[in-house]
């Protein structure tokens, strides 16, 4: 049995901003078993990719066990390709090589020897370009565009319909932005005829309802804490539009080509943003960086105001319904632009490079 092996132990965000990667990898290795190492808990996602045969659960940098994949995978087979689509290395470099690959594809490191000769880490690139250029400077053909999901096969709530979702949690305290500030949002799509729904993790369930309580919203409109990931997706498959920080609902939000409104903070959107050639895809940003791990609330999110929001989401696309509803398409399939994407700062509102 053919066995390749891609490594992303990471969050959602991170899963979706790899896609593309991936896909490349299905094409380029149609005959082998293709396996990604990564949380359990976005095993459901991956399969939506197409790319993936298996899932083996597997927690930040830990070592590739290839005996905990669901599909009894023969216990100390050797992968013929193993790809580091997690991070520079080498940390991450050493995880790869202990399911002892015939082949690595990662970035050079001057600790790994087995780097040497790889392709060269860039600072402040894009990471959904960071991964298709691995691959491309290692011979393969990777489409920057394949960030499209179809829409899950699972029922959304049926108040999610065509509502606002609005997200207000993140995982580092970093990037959240204040809670009174998603109030006024909420209370503003709210006074513009707009259902709302908040949606959240289980731990983020306490902010989410003193959002929706705040802004005037009924308990069934807190979404957080009743959906798995899957049940997620769906709801921002058949949202409207969604406005959110740098988090993995962002992401979502551009696999499924729902209209959204991101606010960034200490990571600009030209590393992590959306495409810029979906004007559906708002980044709002304030123009300066800082440390996504902090404490306290970045400086520059905070530099965003209610304004800034409520303005971007009047002035928001809807993206084409057919578009949001087409399968992956295939690497002879590159997505054709959808016109001048609306990345912009709050400072001046001018149009900003993507990265």
């Amino acid at each position: 049995m053919s066995l390749l092996v891609a490594y992303r132990t990471l969050g959602l965000g991170d899963l979706l901003t790899a896609v593309p990667a991936l896909r490349a990898l299905a094409d380029a290795f149609p005959g082998h078993r293709r396996v990604l190492a990564t949380p359990g808990v976005l095993a459901p996602l991956a399969a939506l990719t197409g790319a993936v045969d298996d899932v083996v659960d597997t927690g930040e940098l830990a070592p590739v066990r290839l005996e905990a994949s669901g599909f009894h995978i023969v216990v100390g087979h050797r992968p013929d390709v193993a790809v580091n689509l997690h991070g520079r290395g080498p940390e991450s470099h050493r995880a790869v090589l202990a399911c002892r690959p015939g082949r690595l594809l990662a970035f050079a490191h001057q600790d790994v020897p087995r780097t040497r000769g790889s392709p060269r880490w860039r600072r402040g690139e894009h990471e959904v370009t960071r991964w298709c250029r691995l691959l491309e400077e290692s011979g393969i053909a990777a489409d920057p565009g394949r960030l499209d999901l179809p829409p899950p096969d699972v029922p959304a709530p049926a108040e999610a319909a065509g509502v606002t979702v609005v997200h207000p949690g993140a995982k580092d305290r970093a990037r959240c932005w204040p809670a009174d500030r998603w109030v006024a949002v909420a209370r503003s799509e709210r006074g513009r005829g707009r259902k709302v729904v908040i949606t959240g993790s289980a731990a983020e369930r306490p902010l989410a309802e003193a959002v929706a309580r705040d802004a005037g919203l009924r308990p069934h409109a807190v979404l957080a804490g009743r959906t798995d990931l899957l049940q997620l997706a769906a709801v921002v498959a058949v949202a409207g539009r969604v406005v959110c920080g740098d988090t993995g609902v962002a992401h979502l939000a551009t696999a499924l080509r729902t209209p959204s409104v991101v606010l960034f903070g200490p990571v600009p959107p030209a590393e992590w943003g959306p495409p810029p050639d979906r004007p559906w895809h708002v980044a709002l940003w304030a123009g300066r960086g800082g440390d996504p791990h902090a404490a306290e609330v970045d400086p520059g999110l905070l530099d965003i105001e209610v304004t800034d929001v409520l303005e971007a989401l009047r002035a928001l696309p809807g993206a084409e319904p057919a578009a949001r509803r087409q399968p992956p398409p295939r690497a002879t399939e590159r997505l054709a632009p959808a016109g001048q994407g609306s990345r912009r700062t709050v400072s001046d509102r001018r149009t900003w490079p993507s990265g």
